[in-house]
C-alpha cells in the first residue's frame, strides 16, 4: 500500500475525537495526515453562500444544518488538496471511526482492486438492498439499490476526484446523499461488506448535535417533495444499474 495516503478530517475544536483517531490508527500501524475541517457553525456567513437552500430543503425534507455544510465542504477541501497527489488511492476518514481487527487486510485487498471501483466505502450509515458485484477474500463488494449513505471511511482515486469536483457546487444535498446519486455522477460507488470499520460518536454528533437535538426535519406533509425526489432517484438508480450491468452479480 505504498501508493495509499490516509487523511483524517477533524475540527480544530474536536480534540478528544482526534486523540481517539490517533490511538486507533497507531494500533493498526496506519500512517495518516490530519486535515483541519471547515467549521460550518463558525464560518456560516461564508459557507452559506455556496448552498442552494430551496433545492437542499426540498431534497432532505428539512432545514439546512451548518454542520452538514461544513462536512460537505471539508470533504471537497480534502479532494482539492489531494487531486494532484502522487498516490493511487486516497483513504478519507472522519474523526469518529473505529477499526475492525481485519481493517488492514480489507484495505490491502481494496487497494489492489482499485481498477474495479471509483469510490469504495469501508463503513456506512445506511446500505440498503446490496447487490454483490464480486468478492475480495471474505468481503463482498456491493452496489446498492437502496440508499447508501455515510462518509466515515472511504477510498477514492485522484482521477475520480478531478471528474467529480466541477459538478459539486452549489450544494443541494448532504455530501453522502449527493454521491449516492450514482446515475447523476456516473460513478462506481460500492461498499465492502461486512464493513471493516464503523462510526461511533457516542450520540454526540458535530452535525446533528447531542442525540439529534439540532436536526431540522419538517413534519411529514412538508416532506412530500422529498419523498418524490427519493422515488425519482430510486427509479433512475435502478435504470442506471441495469444499464451498467450491475443488477446481477
Amino acid at each position: 500500500m505504498t501508493r495509499l495516503q490516509t487523511v483524517v478530517i477533524n475540527l480544530d475544536r474536536a480534540h478528544e475525537r482526534m486523540a481517539g483517531m490517533e490511538k486507533g490508527l497507531t494500533e493498526i500501524d496506519l500512517p495518516f495526515n490530519r486535515f483541519s475541517a471547515i467549521d460550518g457553525k463558525k464560518q456560516w456567513d461564508e459557507v452559506k453562500k455556496l448552498v442552494d437552500f430551496n433545492q437542499f430543503q426540498r431534497h432532505v425534507g428539512g432545514g439546512v444544518m451548518p454542520g452538514e455544510i461544513g462536512c460537505y465542504l471539508s470533504h471537497l477541501a480534502v479532494w482539492r488538496a489531494y487531486q494532484n497527489a502522487t498516490c493511487d488511492v486516497l483513504l478519507v476518514l472522519e474523526d469518529d471511526v473505529c477499526f475492525g481487527k481485519d481493517f488492514i487486510e480489507a484495505l490491502q485487498l481494496a487497494t489492489e482492486a482499485s481498477r474495479s471501483w471509483d469510490i469504495l466505502k469501508l463503513n456506512k450509515i445506511r446500505a440498503k438492498q446490496p447487490i454483490s458485484q464480486y468478492r475480495l477474500g471474505q468481503w463482498s463488494v456491493n452496489a446498492y439499490l437502496g440508499p447508501s449513505t455515510g462518509m466515515g471511511a472511504y477510498l477514492i482515486k485522484p482521477s475520480v476526484i478531478k471528474r467529480l469536483l466541477p459538478n459539486l457546487l452549489p450544494i443541494t444535498n448532504p455530501i453522502d446523499r449527493e454521491l449516492d446519486l450514482i446515475h447523476k455522477h456516473d460513478i462506481k460507488m460500492f461498499g465492502m461488506e461486512p464493513f471493516p470499520s464503523w462510526v461511533h460518536d457516542g450520540g454526540q454528533s458535530t452535525i446533528t448535535g447531542s442525540q439529534f437535538s439540532e436536526s431540522l426535519k419538517y413534519p411529514w406533509y412538508r416532506r412530500l417533495p422529498c419523498y418524490a425526489f427519493r422515488f425519482v432517484n430510486l427509479t433512475q438508480r435502478l435504470a442506471y444499474l441495469h444499464r451498467k450491468g450491475r443488477l446481477l452479480r
